[in-house]
């Protein structure tokens, strides 16, 4: 099935110097969201949409898909 990595959504908040802190408090993600976002876990389009409108970036720069084989890559 493969693993979510949010790796690069920490590197895209620390290039634009926006904090966990800032998304819940100046624009209102919820503290159960960014503790998903910090353990891998999944999480809606709607907040995937929400996180590249804030930092003003692709989907690329906040989630990476890693396969944990060819198999997943053929089954896409």
């Amino acid at each position: 099935m493969g693993l979510i990595s949010y790796a690069p959504l920490w590197e895209t908040m620390k290039q634009k110097q926006i904090t966990t802190y800032a998304l819940i408090y100046k624009h209102n993600f919820s503290p159960y969201t960014i503790t998903n976002l910090k353990r891998n876990k999944s999480i809606t389009l709607y907040t995937l949409e929400k996180l590249c409108r804030v930092l003003d970036c692709q989907a690329e720069s906040i989630v990476k898909f890693i396969p944990d084989s060819e198999e997943d890559l053929k089954n896409e």
